[in-house]
């Protein structure tokens, strides 16, 4: 085990050497765009269920490995979800990505992995309770354009609840928030 983690390790450093000088590994950049949530209740309870837009925005950063096209991306966003049931947070999606060169100045990716959203406040509306953390699984994908731009579709998969509905003090049932985004990012 220890020789194969050896041979991989070289293998990866003579890649990254063999990749031209002005390739980089780590991109900074700023991603920002359209979420499109819908509260899934569960427990009888008929809620609003449409669809409802809010905002993202935030510093990233992507690592790359330049031949393979594997890499890592992540976030620190602020997040709002929702319209009548609003959930304002920090938002940190951290995806494994691969992506295929269509030529030099265009890539596709596809994405997947957790997302971690913590509601600024424990908000209670009459009966509702939204949870303080919520984990969910990311799934996406996108273009990249002149290596500096990226769009994307992603889709929120909830782990978890994201809010709790009581009366009189009885749990009669649970909202998850599934979440599409639309994003934007510019890579420095």
């Amino acid at each position: 085990m220890k020789k194969f983690f050896g041979v991989f390790l070289v293998a990866i450093c003579c890649l990254a050497m063999a990749t031209p000088a002005q390739a980089q590994l780590l991109k900074w950049g700023l991603k920002g765009g359209v979420n499109m949530a819908k509260i899934d209740w569960s427990g009888g309870y008929e809620g609003n269920k449409d669809n409802s837009t809010g905002f993202f925005i935030g510093p990233m950063a992507e690592f790359t490995i330049p031949v393979i096209g594997l890499g890592i991306d992540g976030a620190l966003m602020y997040s709002q979800r929702g319209d009548e049931y609003k959930q304002q947070g920090i938002e940190i999606p951290v995806n494994l990505k691969y992506t295929i060169g269509l030529g030099s100045m265009l890539g596709v990716y596809v994405a997947a992995g957790p997302d971690f959203f913590f509601n600024f406040k424990d908000t209670k509306w009459e009966g509702f309770d939204t949870k303080a953390t919520q984990v969910g699984l990311n799934i996406g994908a996108g273009v990249k354009l002149i290596q500096h731009l990226q769009i994307g579709v992603n889709y929120q998969i909830p782990l978890g609840d994201s809010f709790s509905f009581e009366e009189a003090g009885k749990a009669i049932g649970d909202g998850k928030t599934k979440t599409w985004q639309i994003s934007l990012a510019y890579l420095f």
